[in-house]
């Protein structure tokens, strides 16, 4: 019995069955879209209307990739002041909005082409506020309040006061006081010549829950040691005394 014709059909259908599987395999990669998902029908208009809903939903994802923006909002718009230490002006004209920001990637844009705290010249401050609230006792939202004072030494100015102001500022923007942000009111940082001083303010003095939990969570975040203690003053007490210092009322 001759066997070659066999062998030849044999492995003519074998090349067949080759090239067809190469070519699925090929169809697959180009078109995934059509392979995983069903076909769509049109002689239904609801079938209609969810076509038009799966166009919308793809035109919003090539929208957003890579290489778009997509910036991540903060919960409050913050305010960033500089106070520069110009005795031919009073002090209302020497304060100054730098800018504002209300999403993560635009404090990071400030925050990394300003002067850093260590580096302003004597007398100067920064302060983060909530938008619409100004760094003074005399605003409406603070008079009430007080803030929790750090006061930081020379050597630390440079070795540490610009991480403190950092992760001060961290903590107001990424809502560390939780339950209580709403008595968060703002930050300073005021270089001075004898020493530093940090401050978080705070709107409501007898909020003592708000304030004291406030103080404890500053204190763990900065890692200021058990031993060292930070007090926390009125505002209305500075404002009598026309001082920046005034007597403590809490401490942590």
């Amino acid at each position: 019995m001759n066997i070659m014709p066999i062998m030849s059909t044999c492995l003519v259908i074998l090349r067949l069955f080759y090239l067809f599987y190469f070519w699925l395999q090929l169809h697959r990669q180009q078109m995934p879209d059509q392979v995983s998902s069903p076909p769509p029908a049109t002689s239904n208009p609801k079938d209609q209307n969810s076509g038009d809903s799966v166009a919308e939903s793809k035109a919003e994802a090539a929208s957003a990739e890579p290489g778009s923006l997509v910036k991540h909002p903060l919960q409050n718009k913050w305010a960033l002041w500089y106070f520069k230490n110009d005795r031919s002006k009073n002090w209302d004209d020497n304060l100054k909005i730098v800018a504002k920001f209300q999403f993560v990637e635009d404090f990071w844009a400030l925050y990394n082409h300003i002067q850093p705290a260590s580096r302003l010249q004597t007398g100067c401050d920064y302060s983060l506020f909530k938008d619409g609230i100004r760094p003074a006792w005399e605003d409406q939202r603070n008079k009430l309040g007080g803030r929790w004072l750090l006061t930081l030494n020379k050597q630390q100015r440079s070795e540490e006061l610009d991480a403190f102001w950092l992760e001060t500022l961290l903590c107001l923007i990424g809502e560390a006081f939780e339950e209580y942000g709403d008595d968060i009111c703002g930050a300073t940082i005021n270089v001075r010549g004898k020493a530093d001083k940090l401050a978080i303010w705070t709107a409501d003095v007898e909020n003592k829950e708000a304030v004291m939990a406030i103080g404890r969570k500053l204190k763990a975040r900065l890692g200021v040691p058990a031993k060292t203690i930070i007090g926390y003053e009125p505002h209305d007490e500075a404002m009598a005394r026309k001082s920046s210092m005034a007597k403590t009322k809490y401490s942590v």
